[in-house]
């Protein structure tokens, strides 16, 4: 049997070689005969034993015809060429025996009596066979060099034959068997991968996205047992692991999962490393990715690809993506100046976070860090011990005022965590340098131990001049839940400079700060920035719009085009996840309080960077809160993140937020627009729904932010 599928593979590769002979017209031309003959493409896929879905791929020359089916198809082809030959450019008709050219070469030199082209038909191509169609094309497939068939392929069975959808509605043939034997054609003949984005870091891997026909084909289960989904990962037993390891591949410590690293030790300066994805295991988050494991393979290639040229080529879940990006735009060392005997040697690269981890002090310490396993077990440490910078999640109840307006308009900050990320000044690879009684210094990073309970939000500074406002129906800015603070506590470098912003003296009693500082997560903010803002513009939202044309454009934007929407939110969870992986807490696996757990051996587990950038976006909030409180008299009902919800005459952002006839609004307060630190419209609803959703939920102090968006109350505790 064996010897029979041998000589059955010989006599497969040799009719691959006879297939070098008269080369078959180009797609459209193929498209153009088959419609003169009055057939559709359902009949000749009957035809030829084949689907309809083939045939449009070989039309669209995303794909190329292979025997036993290329001499049938061409002999049809020559045959339909001689019935309805192809106009000619003056409207003579050729004879029968002049095939359709595919193109004319243009002459080595003039000639005195031009003739009909000749030209010969060159040989067919060679596997893989790779055809990009004009349509949908991704800058990642250049067509030429290492990475000319894009950072990723969806591989999937069709016609009982392996092939893999990649970036621009590109079809790649993949004549592999056995998952060794993949993994070589993608590091030989694949073409597979995208450049390094610093020109001191690494290309990415090239990435493969397994679909459930695809996971059969190599052995593998479609989904995973309930104890192989509990540990995450394939049994080590499993035959195909077995098999990756007689071929003398790796995987990493975290084995086969969802995004297993198949590799071998590198050679030299060549990485010899795939990575796969694995849907159907689930490594498509739904709170990023969406719908996109439901996907058809060639759309999951567009939205993958596009994500991918733009982010970067997934390396696992967004979150892990969100940090993996910050390392490649920032690597850790760089080539050093040349010595003596001309090599180069591998260096620190001055504004990264380095190689190695680093401890935290004890107040930036998530509860069971071994830095604190001398203390009593189940010691809960407060606001004095601990530094608590988060999101607000804040509301109050609605004051006869509100109560008098027709509406409540909730106003979203876009890519909050990533705007307050741009200029965010973090501490580097030197590890934090603790003092007392410091002199509050704004411009160095650290967490400080200091008492704001005396700041008064019903006098405050804005600009240079101070204002009287209603503290009461403002949030604390120092808080999460927005109460005004009791006594010493530790706050991140921005929450105690905007104490003195708004006018009052500080005074730390302790401080760890971090002098090696810098502004580590420009070019990550940059480079998504520009994702965002790319995506939004596919979806019909370009930058520029008045604040008019962007609310009536973002009206329905996801519904112009899916698979951008689906881009637009794992962006924005590369974003919000990235962020929260910095301070990435145990997980499974035996943990112990005071036990070291895997991510710690990792230099971007920085609960510091992550106190930083939420204490930035908070600031933030309330800082447009207050201009526009100091301005208007206008007070946000419910808080929530990156969302404030106010009371108005009317369902629009534009009857809260005022704006002159140059479409200038109040200076340092909320701006509607694309760009992310602006706001669009979260949703509309009644002062009559607050306060029944509040009554229905036994809570008056619910935050409406939660459901103003749908006005509904899923998800809520209704206290019954």
């Amino acid at each position: 049997m064996k010897k029979d599928s041998k000589e059955e593979a010989l006599f497969r590769a040799v009719e691959e070689l006879l297939a070098g002979g008269p080369e078959l017209p180009e797609p459209a031309e193929r498209a153009r005969l088959r419609e003169a003959a009055g057939v559709t493409q359902a009949a000749l896929a009957r035809a030829l034993d084949t689907s309809p879905q083939t045939v449009k791929n070989w039309e669209a020359g995303r794909s190329e015809p292979r025997p036993p089916r290329r001499g049938p198809y061409l002999a049809l082809l020559e045959g339909w060429a001689k019935k309805y030959p192809a106009p000619s450019p003056r409207g003579e008709k050729p004879t029968a025996a002049t095939p359709a050219p595919e193109a004319t070469p243009a002459p080595a030199a003039p000639s005195a009596s031009p003739r009909p082209s000749t030209a010969r038909p060159t040989a067919a191509p060679k596997r893989p066979a790779a055809r990009k169609t004009a349509a949908r094309s991704v800058a990642a497939a250049a067509g030429e060099g290492p990475f000319a068939n894009g950072p990723l392929a969806v591989l999937t069975i069709e016609n009982d034959e392996l092939v893999g959808y990649g970036a621009g509605g590109l079809v790649l043939d993949v004549p592999a068997a056995t998952l060794p034997a993949l993994v070589e054609w993608t590091l030989t003949e694949g073409r597979l991968g995208a450049p390094k984005l610093d020109g001191s870091g690494r290309d990415a891997d090239p990435l493969l996205v397994l679909t459930p026909s695809a996971l059969e084909r190599f052995g593998l289960p479609v989904e995973l047992s309930e104890d192989e989904q509990d540990s995450g990962r394939l049994a080590a037993g499993h035959p195909v692991i077995k098999g990756l390891e007689k071929a003398q591949w790796q995987l990493t410590q975290r084995g086969f999962g969802p995004w297993a690293r198949i590799y071998r030790p590198a050679q030299g300066s060549r990485r010899l490393c795939v990575q796969l994805c694995i849907p159907s295991w689930k490594a498509l988050d739904a709170r990023s990715w969406k719908n996109a494991a439901d996907l058809a393979p060639g759309d999951l290639a567009r939205v993958m690809s596009l994500y991918a040229s733009r982010v970067m080529t997934p390396r696992g879940s967004t979150a892990v993506t969100g940090l993996e990006l910050m390392t490649a735009l920032r690597p850790p060392t760089r080539a050093s100046a040349p010595d003596a005997e001309g090599r180069r040697h591998s260096v620190h690269n001055p504004g990264s976070l380095g190689t190695e981890p680093m401890d935290p002090p004890p107040c930036e310490a998530i509860n069971g860090h071994p830095v604190l396993a001398h203390l009593p077990r189940f010691h809960q440490r407060g606001p004095e011990e601990r530094i608590f910078e988060e999101a607000y999640d804040w509301a109050r109840p609605l004051t006869a005022e509100d109560r008098k307006h027709t509406h409540l308009v909730g106003i979203d900050v876009n890519m909050a965590f990533a705007a307050a990320a741009n200029g965010a000044v973090v501490g580097l690879a030197s590890p934090p340098v603790h003092t007392v009684n410091p002199a509050f210094d704004p411009k160095i990073p650290g967490s400080w131990l200091v008492d704001l309970s005396h700041v008064d939000l019903d006098r405050v500074m804005v600009g240079k001049k101070w204002v009287d406002l209603c503290g009461d129906l403002l949030p604390s800015p120092f808080t999460q839940y927005g109460e005004r603070p009791e006594g010493p506590a530790w706050y991140a470098t921005t929450t105690v400079a905007y104490a003195v912003e708004l006018g009052y003296q500080v005074q730390p009693l302790e401080a760890w700060l971090r002098p090696d500082s810098g502004r580590y997560l420009d070019a990550w903010y940059q480079r998504l920035r520009d994702a965002y803002m790319a995506t939004m513009a596919d979806l019909g939202v370009p930058d520029g719009l008045s604040p008019q044309e962007f609310l009536a454009a973002m009206d329905g934007y996801k519904q112009r085009d899916p698979d951008a929407a689906i881009v637009l939110d794992a962006i924005k969870g590369t974003v919000k996840f990235g962020i929260g992986k910095l301070q990435q807490k145990a997980a499974g696996g035996g943990w112990m309080p005071g036990q070291p757990w895997s991510a710690l051996s990792r230099p971007t587990w920085r609960p510091d960077i992550r106190a930083a950038v939420i204490s930035r976006a908070r600031i933030g909030m309330h800082r447009k809160m207050v201009a526009l409180a100091a301005a208007t008299g206008r007070y946000p009902v419910s808080v929530l993140s990156d969302c404030a919800i106010y009371a108005a005459n009317g369902p629009s952002p534009l009857d809260v937020l005022p704006y002159t006839s140059e479409g200038k609004t109040i200076p340092g307060s909320f701006r509607i627009g694309v760009s992310p630190g602006m706001v669009k419209h979260e949703g509309t609803q009644t002062p009559q729904w607050a306060e029944s959703l509040r009554e229905h939920t036994n809570n008056p102090l619910l935050n409406l932010a939660r459901n103003i968006k749908t006005g509904t109350t899923a998800g809520l505790d209704t206290g019954e």
